[in-house]
Formats: C-alpha cells, sequence, structure tokens
C-alpha cells in the first residue's frame, strides 16, 4: 500500500514561508550543491549536495500523486502543470478555478479527505504527498498521514505561515531518520497511531 506523507522546508522556528510568502532564504538549499536532481518542470532547477540529492531522489521517485492546497496552486500558478515532481496534483478548493481546464494534469477537489483519497487512487502503487502547509495539518488531524518529513533550514523568520499548527490534538511521531544535508537537515518521522 502506498504511504501519504507530508513534506515541506521548513526554517527553524516553524515557518515554511514568511509573512508575504517569501521563501528565498528557506529554500538556500535547492542550490546548495553540485549534485543536480531532475525536475520534470523545466523553469526548477535543483542542485543540492550529495545526501540531499539521495533524500530528494527517493522522495521524487516515489511519489504518484501530490496534494496541494489552493493558495499554493494559485501561488505558483499551477506549476505551470508541470509540478517539479512531475506527479499529478489534486487541489483541495471548493472554488475550482473557473478556466480549471488550463491544467489537465491537476484534479480540483472539495475537502482534504476526499483529495487523499483521490491522490491514492491516481498514485497506484506509488505514494502521495502533501505540499501544501493547511492540508498538511487537516490530514494530520484526521489521521491521513503516515509520515511528516521537514528540511529544516538554519533559518529563524520570525513570524510567517507555520507548517505544524492549529493541531485539534497532541500527536505523537516516531523517531526521525535524518539526513544531513548542506544548508537543510532532513527529518523523516513516522506518525504513531
Amino acid at each position: 500500500m502506498s504511504t501519504v506523507f507530508t513534506h515541506m522546508t521548513m526554517s527553524l522556528d516553524g515557518f515554511i514561508a514568511d509573512p508575504q510568502d517569501g521563501i528565498d532564504d528557506i529554500f538556500d538549499w535547492y542550490d546548495a550543491g553540485d549534485v543536480e536532481v531532475p525536475s520534470a518542470n523545466q523553469g526548477v532547477s535543483l542542485r543540492v549536495d550529495e545526501a540531499s540529492a539521495g533524500m530528494l531522489s527517493d522522495l521524487i521517485g516515489r511519489t504518484g500523486a501530490l496534494v496541494s492546497g489552493r493558495r499554493l496552486f494559485d501561488i505558483t500558478d499551477g506549476w505551470g502543470d508541470s509540478h517539479p515532481v512531475g506527479a499529478p496534483v489534486v487541489v483541495v478548493t471548493h472554488r475550482p478555478p473557473p478556466d480549471a481546464d488550463r491544467w489537465p494534469r491537476t484534479t480540483f477537489v472539495g475537502d482534504v479527505a476526499d483529495a487523499v483519497a483521490r491522490a491514492r487512487e491516481i498514485a497506484g502503487d506509488k505514494d502521495v504527498t502533501i505540499a501544501s502547509a493547511n492540508v498538511a495539518q487537516q490530514a494530520l488531524a484526521l489521521g491521513l498521514v503516515d509520515e511528516a518529513c521537514v528540511s529544516l533550514a538554519p533559518v529563524l523568520l520570525g513570524e510567517g505561515i507555520p507548517y505544524f499548527a492549529n493541531l485539534p490534538a497532541r500527536l505523537i511521531l516516531g523517531d526521525p531518520e535524518v539526513v544531513q544535508g548542506r544548508r537543510a537537515v532532513h527529518l523523516r518521522y513516522p506518525v504513531r497511531r
């Protein structure tokens, strides 16, 4: 059975972006090395250190569908219908864009549980990645996440958009797998049920 995991880059103080959606400082690790990791989006180049390349290649290679929130989808203009992981995208939204046919590899779904279920169907034997803080929070609260992955950047933003917030109850994670990269430490925590 496929795994549902979250993965985002986070500042040391818990934010995935500054209040204006800025990510430059925390995304430094995506261009901090000599190893090129192939991206399905020609506009996105990933050059990381060897350890980060292994971690990224594993996550990208395992991903059969990606779940995003509408806000991130809009900020990226749907990645031009070519997310860097190369997988179809399922967007959680109550209001699909009127020109939704611009993104034929994207499915628009009304709630998180349905989005994860649809992404599992699309992914088949591959994994589902949740790459949106709000959607990850909701999926964790619903018990739909198997692993929480964090690429922890050595940056303190002070304020911004939190990765983990607004969870309705305590969530216990297992011991992490740790990969020390350049400009990020990559952590994979199994979610205890």
